[in-house]
């Protein structure tokens, strides 16, 4: 049997998100690293993985495919029992549950978190660019009343679906990671439940692995 290959960069946040499905599960997998600087992402080869030509791509024997969150919920189901049930599928209300805090890290969290980490983190050391402070000031405000609704789940549940850690939590690593190396990490702090729930999962020894690979970006 052939080795799923990842193609994407170790410390780029989708590409994160199936590392950390792959190392959960435990799954054998070789990452092929496509290079976003020198435009290899763009480049034939890669565009016949992913037309869209963004990371990451997987491979699985004939099967290629894109989308991170995609890839995710197919590697959790390709080793389904191999590592811990992340998708919850044997359980309709569970799954639901996974399903809806998916969608909220997809469209609530994201957006607001993600323009911040870029204009902090990715503007500045990747293309020597300016950060644009409006634009940091204006998603801070909105990822804060994200926040005040994970606050108020998390003060019920140890996790987002549930007493129970899923893909919902782990698809939220990634930003959330670059975000705690921005100057305005300190907004957690303001949030004790999710701290709180922050700092227990990325106690996880596949989030240490991972991580790893993301220090070149920080």
């Amino acid at each position: 049997m052939s080795l799923i290959k990842l193609y994407g960069m170790p410390m780029a946040t989708c590409t994160v998100r199936v590392l950390l499905c792959l190392e959960e599960v435990g799954a054998k997998y070789e990452l092929v690293p496509i290079s976003m600087p020198t435009g290899e992402h763009k480049s034939p080869a890669h565009l016949a993985r992913n037309p869209f030509g963004q990371i990451p791509a997987l491979e699985d024997g004939d099967l290629t495919f894109f989308e991170s969150r995609a890839i995710a919920r197919y590697v959790l189901r390709k080793f389904k029992g191999q590592g811990p049930d992340l998708l919850k599928e044997g359980n309709l209300s569970e799954s639901a549950m996974v399903d809806v805090w998916l969608e909220v890290e997809a469209h609530q969290y994201n957006p607001a978190i993600s323009p911040i980490v870029y204009q902090s983190l990715i503007l500045p050391r990747m293309y020597a660019g300016t950060p644009d402070q409006t634009i940091i000031d204006t998603n801070l405000e909105k990822l804060k009343k994200v926040l005040d609704v994970y606050e108020a789940r998390l003060s019920k549940s140890k996790y987002l679906a549930g007493d129970f850690f899923s893909l919902a939590d782990l698809s939220h690593f990634s930003y959330t990671k670059y975000f705690m190396a921005t100057p305005y990490a300190s907004v957690f702090d303001s949030y004790p439940h999710v701290k709180a729930w922050w700092e227990d999962f990325t106690s996880r020894p596949a989030f240490k692995k991972v991580a790893a690979g993301m220090a070149p970006q920080q």
